[in-house]
């Protein structure tokens, strides 16, 4: 057998009647056209496109709501925080002077019956005064300083300098001695309050110099120097501990009590 027979094998009928078909399909496709040809597979479904726009920001389809008119809950918050002096309330830079000099003068005087004068928030610290202010205090030292100078024959602004600096540094000593005994208080709120209750001592000091009486100075400063005592006690009481209460007071007695003396014994 020569090499050509060896290598070619008779097809079987099988098989050439399947490769006659494939002539069959392709001479079809040729003569009809690709349309004729079944697909072997359904199309798939078309896919959305995706638009494209210059602009690297795609516009909002949300429909944008009209300004609410402010509820009832936010006139009464800004009504209130109007009237307690917090929050964004009135501008006071330009209001008359008038009107800032009488809510002042007024914050005084509510304050000044809240610490000296009887009433049922002075066990409460935090609630008698809670709109505390450094003018009422400011105005009481400086009072009773120009009061003692006045009453002085000589060296009148040296009496003024000691009476001031003796207590303006002693309700800043008092203050601290509250804050290191670990008393809750505020600092400028010891401070008004301490202030505040100077006023007695100012009355009494007014008294002495209109009164120039050695019994009578005794006696009007005792009375001002237990008035004194007794609007400073709850306050700086209730600020620390019990345990630590008269490590507190003892300070303030010891000031009210200098400054008695010193109004006694100016002449």
């Amino acid at each position: 057998m020569s090499h050509d027979e060896r290598d070619t094998a008779p097809l079987n009928t099988t098989s050439q009647s399947d490769i006659n078909e494939i002539e069959n399909l392709i001479t079809a496709s040729v003569q009809f056209g690709p349309s004729s040809v079944t697909p072997a597979r359904p199309p798939s479904p078309s896919r959305a496109s995706i638009p494209i726009t210059p602009s690297p920001f795609i516009p909002s389809t949300i429909p944008i709501n009209a300004p609410q008119k402010p509820s009832s809950l936010s006139s009464n918050v800004a009504r209130a925080s109007h009237v307690t002096g917090f929050g964004g309330g009135a501008n006071t830079l330009t209001e008359p002077v008038w009107d800032t000099v009488k809510r002042d003068v007024f914050r005084i005087v509510s304050n000044l019956k809240l610490v000296v004068f009887p009433n049922p928030n002075r066990e409460d610290p935090g609630k008698a005064l809670r709109d505390w202010d450094l003018w009422g205090p400011f105005f009481f030292i400086v009072f009773l300083g120009l009061v003692l100078s006045w009453s002085a024959s000589v060296k009148k602004s040296e009496v003024f300098a000691v009476a001031f600096a003796l207590l303006a540094t002693g309700a800043v000593i008092l203050t601290l001695n509250v804050l290191l005994l670990g008393g809750h208080i505020i600092f400028f709120q010891s401070l008004s309050l301490l202030g505040y209750c100077l006023f007695p001592l100012d009355v009494g000091a007014l008294i002495c110099m209109l009164k120039d009486n050695v019994i009578m100075k005794l006696v009007v400063v005792c009375v001002t120097m237990a008035w004194s005592s007794w609007a400073a006690y709850p306050f700086i009481s209730m600020a620390v501990n019990p345990r630590r209460k008269a490590l507190a007071l003892y300070p303030v007695l010891l000031m009210y009590v200098s400054v008695g003396f010193l109004i006694i014994a100016i002449d």
